[in-house]
């Protein structure tokens, strides 16, 4: 249950950069991924958006594209940032648990 006063608790940088990690992926085939590990649905405004800013990071790299889609792979600065953030995340989210019980 998320609930409205807590905004969105997805951030669309490490759900773009985490779907990478299977392997390089098309924009709707990102989405797709996304959808399926959190049931969050970007527009495309905000997929392509987050894709533009985390190529000019060099955190993605676009590939060359046999047709009209233009698949993207995450490149070792975009592993390292994912990593660092994620570790963060689970630190912050094992405190929460263990102070609310839901962990030992």
């Amino acid at each position: 249950m998320e609930s409205k006063r807590l905004g969105r608790t997805q951030d669309p940088t490490i759900l773009v950069l985490t779907s990478l990690t299977g392997g390089p992926k098309h924009g709707y085939a990102i989405n797709k991924d996304i959808e399926e590990m959190t049931g969050t649905v970007f527009g495309p405004g905000t997929l392509y958006g987050v894709l533009v800013r985390l190529e000019e990071e060099g955190l993605v790299a676009a590939l060359p594209s046999k047709d009209r889609r233009r698949p993207y792979r995450i490149t070792g600065e975009g592993s390292a940032v994912l990593t660092e953030r994620l570790q963060s995340a689970m630190k912050v989210a094992a405190i929460g648990l263990r102070r609310l019980g839901e962990i030992g």
